[in-house]
């Protein structure tokens, strides 16, 4: 069950692990600690029932998941927005998805950050 479910207008929801949900919670996120993928699939289900708009934050092990609901919304857009963040257990080894996708289009290289004049040792 979500921390606090009886929220007017946009919807602020984090799923994922408890220690980072209840950063979120401070900041006034409603949030769903250790969600599974099944209460995942049931509130994109319910967001889109009941027409809502809402900004979801998901960890990795639930943006990735093959859940119906979730490619139904990546493909429609609206008023929901669904974007994975990195766990706060591993920030450093966190690969966003769109990476894949700039890489495919841009190549390998649009990704490196440009060597200014201050980067150079003289």
């Amino acid at each position: 069950m979500p921390a606090d479910s009886a929220r007017p207008g946009t919807r602020l929801i984090m799923m994922g692990d408890a220690a980072l949900c209840a950063g979120f919670s401070m900041i006034g996120f409603e949030t769903w600690p250790d969600a599974s993928v099944g209460q995942l699939e049931q509130l994109l289900n319910e967001l889109m029932e009941q027409h809502e708009t809402a900004l979801v934050f998901l960890e990795p092990a639930l943006a990735r998941c093959d859940c119906d609901s979730l490619r139904q919304l990546q493909h429609r857009g609206g008023g929901i927005v669904v974007t994975e963040i990195p766990p706060l257990n591993a920030p450093r080894d966190y690969q966003p998805q769109v990476e894949e996708l700039v890489i495919s289009v841009l190549g390998r290289n649009a990704l490196q950050t440009p060597r200014t004049d201050t980067d150079r040792a003289d």
